[in-house]
């Protein structure tokens, strides 16, 4: 009978083992998964779109230099401007981006580049063609506006998957509970369950 009672012993620490092991595994998923979302938010949506407006800002004032014809600004300001610009660029090219993200920030380069020749040209035109150059602004300012729709719906998202993680913990939490329960009333039946010998059951 001593022999039975270990096995009975070692099974119920078994499924208590088991359970907990089990657990933590789900928990611990569940967990990396809020923690990565946060992460993401963070470092791929809320500095992506700070970037975004750190270039939008010296963007906007080319355009006000070109609506105000001031030829000064394009003689000791402009190349800084464009310097901090690929800055930014390189940065932004830092996070993660998606598919439709890497798209359109393809795209935001090309017109980047394509904005510095057109200023070029403004310049050597002595500053009397304005039209190739506020066509690139706004295919710029087009790009950093779609870039930016894409960090809210990527942010909003991420928070969805977050919310999703947490629910999905509350809810093992409940049925954890539940199952302990259960497991421990199934410990309590295999520690006290004695079946008799037939020997003993038939000389008595």
């Amino acid at each position: 009978m001593a022999f039975f009672n270990k096995i009975k012993w070692v099974l119920g620490i078994l499924m208590v083992f088991v359970l907990i092991i089990t657990t933590n595994l789900i928990d611990r998923n569940n967990f990396l998964r809020v923690k990565d979302s946060v992460t993401t938010i963070y470092e791929d949506r809320l500095i992506a779109n700070d970037l975004i407006f750190e270039i939008l800002s010296p963007v906007h004032e080319k355009e006000v230099a070109i609506a105000l014809s001031d030829s000064s600004f394009f003689s000791n300001k402009n190349a800084v401007i464009n310097s901090n610009i690929q800055g930014f660029i390189k940065q932004f090219e830092q996070t993660k981006l998606t598919r439709e993200e890497q798209a359109v920030f393809s795209d935001l380069k090309r017109n980047i580049s394509d904005l510095k020749v057109a200023e070029t040209a403004y310049v050597d035109s002595d500053f009397s063609n304005k039209n190739e150059v506020l066509s690139q602004i706004s295919a710029v300012n087009k790009n950093l506006y779609e870039l930016s729709k894409i960090q809210l719906n990527e942010g909003s998202r991420q928070i969805s998957i977050s919310n999703r993680a947490i629910e999905t913990v509350e809810l093992y939490t409940q049925i954890e509970i539940y199952f302990l329960i259960f497991l421990a009333i199934v410990v309590q039946i295999i520690v006290m369950y004695n079946p008799k010998k037939k020997g003993v059951d038939e000389s008595e």
